[in-house]
């Protein structure tokens, strides 16, 4: 009678022909829930290293396990029939009887211990999640690792989600050895040297490669194919090629799987996975950018095939087959695309006809949204409003494009513009909020009440820029529209821009009087934000102008409006100002306490111009109570600051004269030398580290600890044996080719690279090469042989 019996060796971990870069972390998270779960799935986009994460994890396991790991590719299997067969012969089994061949592999699995590895389980997913359920049940002492798209849905099933590799920080400018150490430069420059030798990561390339794997969202697929078109393209040109990634990224290996040549390929493979409604959703979403909530996707994408009712089902599909992914903020679900997945997408919307239709639908959903956030501004909701419009603003950002790119949008493009009136100003963007309506003034010149507010909104900008003598004739020209449209909430805002350039030029009488005509207007339309706001500024002009009293009278009266309405922003405002008069009237021991609690206030809305201006009282609190090095680091942080949101102290003079007395102070209390390096430190601080070092919520920042090179003395921090390693990890070798050099074990190799980074505090092996080659440097510079 035939049994199963063995029909060769059982397939094992195929052997890594490039080294596996920046995944140390997932492949010790993986290891862990593989020691605490039977089953593990690895979901995550196409492209994004799902298997080699994979059998890195089970190569590094292997001896937990008596009887072997054994991988089963189920990428060219495409009938669930035969996955039982398939299994059988990865286990090197043939099933010579009538039994099932499920039968067979368990009868074989029961009272072993190996680990078993179904990669590419996407499209037979009913099926593995069968069988796995069926051997786990039957055999105790296995366990099985999967990677799926799509989750397998088995009880006990443990799913880690596999990210894109991590890239270089948009809003700086790293050096090359801070790039070397982000893991989607190395793998580019990598990939880029096998196939262009002598190409490395300069800092004449620095900017284009992080800009590159940035576009590319980390995806290691997508990076893999940039580089393979480094033959033939220059840095430059593949960017500027980049808006068809899809044509761009073409040349994967010619042993690669046919659906991992290229990324279109790779695309097309998860489409095929989706129901009819998830891809009329995947297409439909492509038009949010930088994510969206289920009501979003409600109000811009459902329709008669796609009903409001069944989005959740639809977009829970798209989140188990890793087309989307989801965060939450705020006790609120969003959804995200990567990049390469959203133009995907939008190919499919723009095949499909109904591109224009939903990016107006997406349009017109953020101009209701930010009408509604500017109705509810002033009170208790203000701080989540803010927060929520800082979540979509990459979608309000494309939502104006689409006003600028579509004739006969612009009028709509500037009333978005500027709802809720004082977003730009919260933001801390300055400089985006006048490019955008400086593009849309240009692109509509008919007078309208909306061009007029933008053009306000553009001057008032530039004031706070300090761009005053720029601002003056826009100012004029909004007031004069305001006037001929008899709009008394405009006019209102005009005098109000119009005493803000006056104060700034230092025209207190003029300010004054403007700040209360303003005042006087929107009190009289019921407009309690405006009222107040323009109150706060009249009380630093009248104190300024010599009466005290009134001046701390109006802040009083501000702070009760603002307490009784629960609104945050102003009330911080309001706070700032009371200390800045009390400090300027001698009464300095509330001065500090006052601009914290300020900075408190305005913390969750980011507004980083008037968190400046408080973070100045706080710097003058410390040098006045003798505290010199905290003043100076908070000097640094203000250059910092300033420098972030493109203004200067110089915008608001009544306060220069005591910012320069305070850093004169700083400067001659301190020894030659140290305040300088204090304010360096306390610039290198990043904003909410900045922001809790000023509230005292961290300490000092430490000076950087001093470079050491590589070592070859016996102080040196690794063992002769650790230097070799270390030396050969400097020439690109992977663990197992170390291993092989020293004639050592590979388990070997990685225990004295773990050691290695330990020891000298690095993440990543080109950490290592350039502490290597720095030592180099060092020992030749100084004779050394």
């Amino acid at each position: 009678m035939g049994t199963g019996v063995p029909l060769g060796g059982m397939a094992g971990i195929p052997a890594d022909l490039t080294a596996l870069v920046g995944r140390r972390t997932e492949v010790a998270e993986v290891r862990r829930l593989l020691s605490a779960s039977r089953l593990v799935t690895l979901t995550g986009a196409g492209g994004v290293g799902k298997t080699r994460v994979a059998l890195r994890t089970a190569a590094t396991v292997t001896r937990a396990f008596r009887d072997g790991v054994c991988v089963v590719e189920l990428a060219g299997l495409r009938d669930p029939k035969l996955l039982a067969h398939t299994v059988a012969t990865a286990l090197g089994l043939v099933n010579q009887s009538g039994r099932a061949t499920l039968d067979v592999v368990t009868g074989h699995v029961r009272g072993r211990r190996l680990l078993l590895v179904l990669d590419n389980c996407e499209h037979l997913v009913d099926a593995c999640a069968r069988l796995a359920d069926t051997l786990l049940r039957a055999a105790p002492g296995i366990r099985v690792l999967t990677t799926s798209r799509h989750v397998l849905g088995v009880t006990g099933e443990q799913v880690f989600v596999v990210p894109p590799l991590p890239t270089p920080v948009p809003s700086r400018r790293p050096s090359v050895r801070e790039l070397l150490t982000c893991p989607a430069v190395e793998l580019f420059g990598r990939r880029a040297a096998a196939v262009l030798p002598g190409f490395e990561v300069t800092q004449d390339n620095a900017e284009a490669v992080a800009q590159l794997v940035q576009r590319l969202d980390g995806l290691p697929l997508a990076i893999e194919l940039a580089a393979a078109r480094m033959r033939t393209l220059t840095l430059d040109e593949m960017l500027a090629r980049l808006e068809d990634r899809f044509a761009l990224l073409t040349l994967g290996s010619r042993t690669a799987l046919p659906r991992q040549r290229t990324l279109r390929a790779l695309m097309d493979w998860s489409h095929a996975l989706c129901t009819e409604r998830e891809r009329a959703l995947w297409a439909r979403v492509s038009v949010f950018s930088g994510g969206f909530d289920l009501g979003a996707a409600a109000a811009v994408c459902a329709a008669d095939d796609l009903p409001a009712e069944a989005l959740v089902d639809v977009v829970d599909g798209l989140v188990e087959k890793s087309v989307l992914t989801r965060h939450e903020h705020g006790g609120r679900a969003r959804y995200r695309m990567l990049e390469t997945v959203r133009e995907y997408g939008q190919d499919r919307l723009a095949a499909s006809g109904t591109a224009a239709a939903y990016r107006r639908r997406h349009r017109d959903h953020y101009l209701g949204l930010t009408a509604q956030a500017q109705a509810q501004w002033f009170g208790p909701e203000q701080a989540a409003w803010f927060t929520r419009l800082r979540l979509d603003h990459a979608n309000l950002r494309v939502a104006l494009d689409y006003c600028l790119t579509e004739p006969g949008e612009a009028t709509a493009g500037m009333r978005l513009a500027v709802t809720p009136r004082h977003y730009w100003i919260t933001l801390g963007s300055l400089h985006e909020g006048r490019h955008w309506l400086d593009r849309l003034l240009a692109a509509e010149r008919a007078q309208s009440p909306a061009r007029a507010t933008a053009l306000g909104t553009y001057a008032y900008l530039g004031v706070l820029q300090g761009a005053i003598e720029e601002a003056l004739p826009a100012l004029d020209e909004y007031r004069a529209a305001a006037e001929h449209l008899e709009d008394a909430s405009a006019l209102a805002w005009a005098r109000h821009h119009q005493a803000l350039a006056a104060a700034f030029r230092w025209d207190l009488p003029r300010a004054a009087a403007l700040f209360e005509a303003a005042a006087t207007g929107h009190r009289a339309l019921g407009d309690l934000g405006g009222a107040t706001e323009c109150t706060v500024k009249l009380a630093i002009a009248v104190w300024h102008l010599g009466d005290h009293d009134r001046a701390l009278a109006l802040c009083r009266e501000c702070e009760a409006v603002t307490s009784a309405h629960g609104e945050s922003w102003l009330r911080a405002l309001t706070l700032f100002a009371r200390g800045l008069l009390q400090w300027q009237g001698g009464d300095r021991d509330t001065t500090d306490g006052l601009a914290r609690e300020a900075i408190r206030l305005m913390r969750p809305f980011h507004d980083w111009w008037d968190i400046a201006m408080c973070v100045e009282l706080v710097a003058w609190s410390a040098e006045a109570a003798g505290a010199t090095r905290r003043a100076a680091h908070l000097l640094g942080i203000l250059r910092s600051l300033w420098e972030t949101i493109g203004g200067t102290l110089s915008a608001a003079p009544f306060m220069a004269e005591s910012h320069q007395r305070c850093e004169d102070a700083v400067r001659a209390a301190l020894p030659a030398g140290e305040f300088d390096r204090a304010v360096r430190r306390g610039a290198a601080f990043s904003p909410a580290a900045a922001l809790a070092y000023v509230l005292e919520e961290a300490p000092a920042p430490a000076p950087p600890p001093p470079r050491r090179p590589a070592h070859t003395g016996p102080d040196a921090p690794l063992t002769r044996r650790e230097r070799e390693v270390a030396g050969l990890v400097a020439l690109g070798l992977s663990n197992k080719e170390i291993a092989a050099s020293l004639v050592i074990a590979q388990r070997t190799a990685e225990n004295h690279v773990e050691r290695i980074l330990a020891k000298l505090g690095f993440t990543s092996r080109s950490q290592v090469a350039v502490w290597v080659h720095e030592g180099r440097q060092g020992e030749s510079a100084s004779g050394a042989p």
